[in-house]
């Protein structure tokens, strides 16, 4: 009764345990699927974002506005502008003719031009574009006392706290005067400072004609003085047949050095969000991302409640947190971006005569395109939670898992050399190789070293001793030596672990070999009475042998022993030969092991008695 008892708990365990998994696939399967449709959902909607169109609108304006050269100075254009005088030959030349589009090539007006111009024809000029200036103050540095009777001025770099706020030159119009800002806008993050907005504003004409008397006015009473640090042109267009709005935004900075840094940001976005069938089913992509938010928001709910703490132990959830942290961002700055769409742009479309800062709702867009981006980053790298069900990928992270502290010993002696050379590169090279200019581009430029893009030239032409002895060791010890113990520890780790799953060491779960038994149990189902009609034959056929061995005059004991020997093989071939779960690792309990005992000691004795009989056969053959 007692043995009977245990049966039927293990039979009972057993068949809760092949329950469980039987619930944990169901579930696991049904999650798949569902994040499927939510990536599908998402990719959707974030390619439904971006046009190809972007990318040649920002390719022409560029083209247009930083090749196109001064006349008569082929090599003088926005991107090669050094001096003060490159600068207004550029304002009076390539900026006016890229800005006033008066008529048709064949100068036939085709359009009432009272509105605004249009660039290339197609692209409508929003309001008019605006110059702004930033300057700091004198004194704003220290001269040392010895140079004091040759400069007494000094206009140190910009900074919020140097910035000058005073009125200069003829003092009578906007871009003498200091205006502070009225607008949102980001501060602008240049070369050489983060600038505030305000300065020394004017905004351009209507006319070409009135334009360039201004900016030939400005230069004559000098408008850009020692003290000006950097000048922004900011204009919009908006091109109606792809509905798309470009921002750009022309930077000149003066360093305190003298001569000029140029930058530009040309931002193609699209304002207008819902025009088009198709925008409409984006927008309904969107609403069903915010189900599925919030159907995953739920779900990450209930399961922090009934963990707790232990739910905060993997890292697929604190990943699953992430995504739904970001989601969120993206849904607040896409909420965001289309309240203050609607409640500014009709008013910057309202004047044509006054600039319309759509810089602003540029950046949020770009901040908004940003997020999504991330979130789709991440939300491609969530399927790897599924995919580690299966014995690859299982491998792959139970390699990473096992050499996390020998990558971080590794790391941490990596980094010492790295930043070592870092610090060598910027002292010896920073004063005449631009790569090397700042601390973060040397970094980066090891990084390119490691990557086989470098200027080796350059190294050596600034340094021809410590140069080469810079450039043959970091190659040495970072290249060939590190880089080769990073992958001698991914490689060795990779290989116990390989040698572990070959002996059996593996996750119970597989979600393929899961989902493979199921669909062998259900063909199992249908095939049933084929299976119970052989059982039948194989009982029948066991018992014509046993007949067939009395007749032949075999002894009732060796019979059943026969008999005994064949239920245990058959009995011990299905549990460890079976071919559906030979990769199973099934560790052998101290019943199975008597088992196993008792079934090689019988198969010793049938091997003595054979033996007896071979030598018999082997005497009478002898005597013959």
């Amino acid at each position: 009764m007692a043995e009977a008892s245990r049966w039927h708990r293990g039979g009972a365990s057993k068949h809760k345990l092949h329950y469980r998994k039987e619930v944990e696939i169901t579930t696991t399967l049904q999650e798949l699927l569902l994040y499927f449709i939510f990536l599908i959902n998402l990719c959707i909607l974030t390619f439904g974002m971006v046009n190809p169109h972007m990318y040649y609108l920002n390719k022409v304006m560029s083209s247009l506005f930083l090749d196109t050269s001064v006349p008569g100075e082929e090599r003088t254009n926005f991107k090669s502008i050094r001096s003060i005088t490159d600068f207004w030959k550029f304002m009076e030349g390539p900026l006016l003719e890229g800005l006033y589009w008066d008529s048709w090539y064949n100068n036939q007006q085709l359009y009432n031009l009272k509105n605004s111009s249009r660039i290339y024809y197609e692209n409508i000029l929003l309001g008019v574009p605006r110059v702004r200036q930033l300057k700091v103050r004198n004194n704003t540095c220290k001269v040392y006392s010895s140079f004091q009777s040759l400069m007494s001025e000094c206009y140190g770099k910009y900074t919020s706290a140097n910035e000058d706020l005073s009125n200069f030159g003829l003092q009578i119009n906007t871009e003498w005067r200091y205006s502070t800002s009225n607008t949102n806008s980001p501060w602008h993050w240049g070369f050489l400072g983060v600038y505030r907005n305000g300065g020394y504003i004017f905004t351009l004409s209507k006319s070409k004609s009135e334009t360039k008397n201004k900016f030939i006015d400005l230069r004559l009473n000098s408008w850009i003085t020692r003290g000006t640090r950097v000048i922004f042109i900011d204009f919009s267009l908006y091109n109606a047949n792809v509905n798309l709005f470009c921002i750009i935004r022309l930077v000149a900075e003066f360093p305190a050095t003298g001569g000029i840094l140029t930058s530009w940001q040309f931002y193609s976005v699209k304002l207008l969000r819902y025009v088009s069938y198709y925008d409409y089913f984006i927008a309904s992509c969107e609403i069903t991302f915010c189900i599925f938010l919030f159907v995953f928001t739920t779900q990450e709910v209930k399961k922090i409640k009934e963990f707790k703490s232990a739910y905060f132990k993997s890292i697929w959830n604190w990943l699953e947190l992430l995504l739904l942290l970001l989601c969120f961002v993206a849904v607040s700055f896409n909420t965001y971006c289309n309240v203050q769409i609607f409640l500014l742009l009709g008013q910057l479309l309202k004047s044509t005569e006054q600039y319309s800062d759509f810089y602003f709702l540029a950046c949020w867009h770009i901040y908004y395109n940003n997020i999504i981006a991330i979130t789709i980053f991440f939300a491609w790298i969530k399927i790897f939670k599924f995919i580690s069900f299966n014995k690859t990928m299982s491998q792959l992270s139970s390699t990473l898992s096992r050499c996390i502290k020998d990558i971080v010993g590794f790391a941490i002696m990596f980094f010492i050399i790295f930043f070592a050379y870092a610090q060598l590169g910027f002292l010896v090279f920073g004063s005449q190789v631009d790569d090397f200019s700042t601390f973060q581009n040397s970094i980066f430029a090891q990084f390119r070293i490691v990557l086989g893009d470098f200027n080796f030239a350059g190294i050596q032409q600034t340094n021809p001793i410590l140069g080469p002895i810079y450039f043959i060791t970091f190659i040495f010890f970072v290249f060939f030596v590190l880089l080769n113990m990073f992958l001698a520890i991914i490689n060795d780790t990779y290989s116990e672990v390989k040698a572990d799953y070959s002996i059996g060491r593996r996750p119970d779960f597989e979600l393929g070999k899961m989902i493979k038994q199921s669909y062998k149990n259900v063909l199992e189902k249908f095939r049933l009475k084929k299976a119970q009609k052989h059982e039948d034959k194989k009982t029948k056929g066991s018992g014509d042998l046993a007949e067939q061995a009395r007749r032949e005059g075999f002894d009732e004991n060796e019979i059943q022993k026969a008999e005994q020997m064949k239920k245990w093989k058959e009995r011990l071939e299905k549990k460890y030969y079976s071919t559906e779960i030979q990769d199973d690792y099934q560790p052998v309990t101290q019943e199975e092991f008597r088992e196993l005992f008792l079934y090689a000691v019988e198969l010793e004795k049938e091997l003595h008695y054979i033996n007896l009989k071979l030598n018999q056969v082997m005497r009478k053959v002898s005597a013959l």
